[in-house]
């Protein structure tokens, strides 16, 4: 089977959720699963929309269509369908850095409007996810490159109910330590060398953390994620969206 085909259990998730149905007129929804598995093939591949293959019929249609449905949230809602019951026993944060290829840049604002930014990576785009114990996406924002992770953790884990925290020295803050204490919560943030009253933290579960780092691994063997070649956020996203929806059915 192509890498780029939908199981039939992954689609019957899927279908509920995408626009249109045979008989509505005008622009249907006629071959639904195959406009997916086009936007699954330029989200592995990396390829530019112009080169998307004949059998996934007129390129300019698939892409205006692609637009159609990121506008309607069309992938995020087959992010929730296709992802379990998260177990939130305990939570993981991290962020990953995505280099921006020069298609990617040039949208109305400038890349300061996008996530993009100047970086030692040169202009790039930092993915910061939130996982669940097992390490699958629950949530995710993009930053310029440059931010500081811990900057956008507040908003990451804004309603989310967890029993514990990990997360690498780059998160060690007051302030995050301090939101987590009201919440109740176990902290398994690596420390900081500077920080002069050290947390003493579980190490063996502090281990588990790479489940988060597997799942960036997973996420990358996307190549329009490993590098970014949306000028939008929201394609950009839908991507992710995408990607990680097939990861989290695996």
């Amino acid at each position: 089977m192509d890498r780029d085909v939908l199981t039939d259990a992954q689609w019957a998730k899927m279908e509920p959720h995408c626009l249109g149905k045979p008989t509505d007129p005008g622009r249907s929804g006629r071959n639904n699963r195959l406009f997916m598995e086009a936007v699954l093939w330029i989200v592995r591949t990396g390829s530019p929309w112009r080169d998307l293959p004949e059998r996934f019929g007129n390129w300019s249609t698939a892409f205006r269509r692609f637009r159609d449905w990121r506008e309607a949230d069309v992938f995020r809602h087959i992010f929730d369908a296709l992802s379990d019951e998260p177990d939130l026993e305990y939570a993981m944060v991290d962020a990953t850095i995505v280099k921006v290829h020069r298609h990617g840049q040039g949208a109305k604002g400038g890349p300061q409007s996008q996530a993009i930014g100047r970086s030692k990576g040169g202009m790039t785009t930092k993915i910061l996810a939130l996982t669940d114990a097992l390490g699958n996406l629950v949530r995710f924002r993009l930053m310029p490159g440059q931010r500081h992770d811990s900057v956008e953790v507040p908003p990451l884990i804004e309603n989310i109910a967890f029993d514990g925290l990990i997360a690498d020295k780059a998160f060690d803050s007051n302030a995050l330590v301090a939101k987590l204490n009201e919440r109740g919560a176990r902290i398994v943030v690596s420390q900081h060398p500077g920080r002069s009253q050290k947390l003493k933290i579980d190490a063996s579960i502090y281990t588990w953390r790479h489940l988060i780092e597997n799942f960036f691994c997973k996420l990358k063997e996307f190549k329009r994620i490993a590098m970014r070649a949306c000028k939008t956020d929201r394609s950009f996203q839908a991507m992710i969206y995408l990607a990680a929806a097939v990861i989290n059915s695996r």
